[in-house]
């Protein structure tokens, strides 16, 4: 094969490329997946956080892609809480124990408080913690602080399902013993009484009910 040929096969392989690439792009969220990875790999060398309850911090600052009318659009709100819980499971050992358990997590349901908007350039700091569980999910909040004048500037429940699994399973495989759950907040008890009263709801209205009697 001459010069020319070679030349001509090479394009030929970096045009494929370039359309896979793209393809890729169009199809998937990849840079979604990239940071994921990213994060969990950060966290992964940071130092094990062995309070499973204990707060954790990640810092973050509004960007050009991350804003509508100047600030920080709504689902980028939870899109950060996404990573933040990433780190979180690396560092206390959730990740790992989900792993050695053979069970996994969902998201079973969120809502979010905005108070102030974070506007572009601003920095702020994500705060994440482990709230509480009951015998089939964790309880989360996460709270976005202003590092500008430490406003917090919208708060997130999160209730994080356990499949095939149980958080006390996951507690037990951690701490090596039984672990008592702390009280639910006030606030947060109202929340899950709403979604408990939402599940009946929708389960009475799809006629799930009368097909268990």
């Amino acid at each position: 094969m001459g010069t020319e040929e070679t030349q001509t096969a090479e394009m030929w392989w970096v045009l494929w490329i370039l359309i896979a690439l793209l393809a890729l792009f169009c199809i998937l969220d990849v840079w979604y997946f990239l940071r994921a990875a990213g994060v969990v790999l950060r966290a992964w060398f940071q130092p094990p956080v062995f309070d499973i309850t204990a707060e954790q911090v990640v810092t973050g600052r509004v960007t050009p892609r991350d804003i509508d009318m100047c600030h920080m659009n709504n689902a980028r709100y939870l899109r950060e809480c996404d990573f933040a819980r990433f780190s979180l499971y690396t560092r206390n050992g959730v990740f790992k124990a989900l792993r050695a358990l053979g069970a996994s997590m969902v998201v079973g349901a969120t809502t979010i408080r905005y108070r102030r908007a974070l506007c572009i350039g601003e920095g702020y700091e994500l705060r994440s913690r482990i709230v509480t569980w009951d015998d089939k999910a964790f309880f989360l909040e996460q709270r976005f602080v202003s590092t500008k004048d430490g406003l917090v500037c919208a708060v997130m429940y999160c209730k994080q399902s356990v499949i095939r699994g149980s958080p006390d399973k996951i507690m037990q495989h951690l701490c090596k013993r039984k672990v008592e759950c702390p009280e639910f907040p006030e606030d947060l008890q109202h929340w899950i009484n709403f979604i408990s009263a939402s599940s009946q709801a929708l389960r009475t209205e799809s006629g799930l009910e009368e097909k268990n009697k």
